[in-house]
C-alpha cells in the first residue's frame, strides 16, 4: 500500500480526478437529501410527477452515459466530454437557484443534471485510462481511492448544509452550493487535468452508437450487470428502510438518521481502503461475495432492531459491507469492456439505474406483503441471490 500511494498522488491525471470527483460528490451531497423538499414542498410538484421525473432522469443518465462514453472512446480522450458535463452541472444547479419555477426544476432534473451525472463515469474512465499500465491490483486500489472521495463528501456535507440552512425559509441555497461546486470542478478539469493526445483505442475501435448499446446489452455483459445490480440493490433498500425503521420500530428520532448516515459514510471511507488491500489477496469475486454476505447479515439484523443503540452498533457491519459493494463493482464492471474505458465505465451508470429499479420493485413488493423490517429481509436475500448468480456466471474464475 505504501508503494501505491505515492503513485496515485504523483500521477496528475489521477490526483486531479480524485479532487474533481470529490466536488462531484459534494454537489450531490448538498442537494440530494433536500431535493424532495425543493421540488414538492417549495415548488409544488405532485408526488406522482416527482416520482416519474426521477425515474425518467435516471433513464436519461444511462443513455447519455453510454453515448458520451462511446464518443470519448472514439476521441481517445475524456477531458472534452468532462468539460461538457461539468458545464451542464453549472447551468442545471444554477438555473434552479436563480429561476426557481416548476418548469425550470423539471428541465434541470430531466435533462441538464442527468447529463452532468455522466461526469461520474467519465471521471472513472479517465482514471482507468491513466492507470492502464498499472497492475490489475493497483487499478482496483486506485478505483477504490477515487470512489472513497465520493463517500468522503457525504460524511459532513448533508449535515452542514442542513445546519447552515436551518434558519432559512428555503432550501434553494443548497443548489447554489452545488453550482459553486460544479464551477470548481469545471476549473479543475479545464486548467489542472492534463491534456490527452489520444489513446490506442481511438485508432482501433470505432463502434457506432447502436453497436455500443448492443455490446452493453449482449448476454455476456448484461447478465453480469444484472447480477451486480441485484447486489447493489441492497444499498438502495437500506437507504429506504433505515430511516423508516429508525423512526419506527427502533423508536429513534430524525436526528438519529443524520448521525447514522454520517457515521456509515465515514466508515465507508475507512473500509474502502481496507477492501482495496484485500483485493490483492482474495480477488474481485471473493471480495464482492464477502461484502454481499456481510451486508446481508446487516440487513437481517436491521430487521430485528428495536432500540436506537441497535442501529448505532449495526453501523460497523453496514460500513464494512457497503464499502465493498460501492467500490469493488466499479473495477469489475470496467473489466467487462476493458478495451473501451468510456463504455466500460458507462456500465457504472447502468448498474446504478438497474439497481435502483430492482430496489424499487423489492420495496414495493416487500412493504405490500410485510413490514419495513420484513422488507429488509427481502433485500438481504435479493443480494445473496445476486452474489450466487455472479459466482455461477464466473464460476471458472471463482
Amino acid at each position: 500500500m505504501n508503494r501505491l500511494i505515492p503513485d496515485v498522488f504523483r500521477n496528475p491525471a489521477i490526483r486531479v480526478s480524485m479532487i474533481a470527483i470529490f466536488t462531484f460528490g459534494f454537489a450531490g451531497a448538498t442537494t440530494t437529501p433536500y431535493r424532495t423538499i425543493v421540488g414538492i414542498v417549495e415548488l409544488g410538484l405532485s408526488n406522482g410527477l416527482y416520482s416519474a421525473l426521477i425515474f425518467a432522469a435516471a433513464a436519461v443518465n444511462v443513455i447519455v452515459s453510454i453515448l458520451l462514453g462511446n464518443l470519448a472512446d472514439r476521441l481517445g480522450e475524456y477531458r472534452t466530454m468532462m468539460l461538457v458535463a461539468a458545464v451542464f452541472g453549472v447551468i442545471g444547479y444554477g438555473a434552479v437557484y436563480f429561476f426557481p419555477t416548476q418548469e425550470i426544476f423539471v428541465l434541470s432534473a430531466l435533462l441538464l443534471l442527468p447529463i452532468y451525472g455522466c461526469l461520474n463515469s467519465l471521471l472513472f474512465a479517465n482514471v482507468r485510462a491513466a492507470a492502464r499500465h498499472m497492475a490489475p491490483g493497483d487499478v482496483a486500489t486506485v478505483n477504490s481511492g477515487v470512489r472513497a472521495m465520493i463517500s468522503l463528501s457525504w460524511v459532513l456535507v448533508p449535515g452542514l448544509t442542513g445546519i447552515l440552512l436551518s434558519s432559512s425559509q428555503s432550501m434553494l441555497p443548497a443548489y447554489l452550493f452545488a453550482c459553486i461546486s460544479c464551477v470548481i470542478c469545471l476549473g479543475l478539469v479545464a486548467f489542472w487535468l492534463p491534456r490527452q493526445s489520444g489513446t490506442d483505442s481511438a485508432a482501433t475501435h470505432h463502434l457506432s452508437y447502436l453497436a455500443a448499446l448492443g455490446q452493453v446489452l449482449s448476454p455476456r455483459i448484461f447478465s453480469r450487470v444484472m447480477a451486480v445490480a441485484l447486489i447493489s440493490s441492497t444499498l438502495h433498500i437500506s437507504d429506504a428502510i433505515l430511516p423508516l425503521i429508525a423512526t419506527g420500530a427502533a423508536h429513534g428520532t430524525v436526528a438519529d438518521i443524520g448521525i447514522l448516515v454520517g457515521i456509515i459514510a465515514l466508515l465507508e471511507v475507512i473500509f474502502i481502503i481496507v477492501w482495496s488491500r484485500m483485493l490483492r489477496l482474495i480477488g474481485q469475486l471473493a471480495a464482492l461475495a464477502a461484502g454481499t454476505l456481510i451486508y446481508a447479515v446487516y440487513l437481517l439484523l436491521l430487521a430485528f432492531a428495536s432500540e436506537p443503540w441497535h442501529l448505532y452498533v449495526l453501523t460497523l457491519i453496514s460500513g464494512i459491507g457497503a464499502a465493498s459493494l460501492i467500490s469493488v463493482p466499479i473495477t469489475y464492471l470496467q473489466d467487462l469492456i476493458a478495451d473501451r474505458p468510456g463504455l466500460g465505465s458507462a456500465l457504472i451508470s447502468v448498474n446504478i439505474f438497474l439497481s435502483a429499479g430492482v430496489s424499487a420493485l423489492l420495496f414495493a413488493g416487500g412493504t405490500a406483503i410485510t413490514t419495513y423490517s420484513g422488507t429488509a429481509v427481502v433485500g438481504a436475500f435479493s443480494g445473496l441471490a445476486g452474489a450466487a448468480w455472479l459466482l455461477f456466471l464466473d464460476r471458472r474464475h471463482a
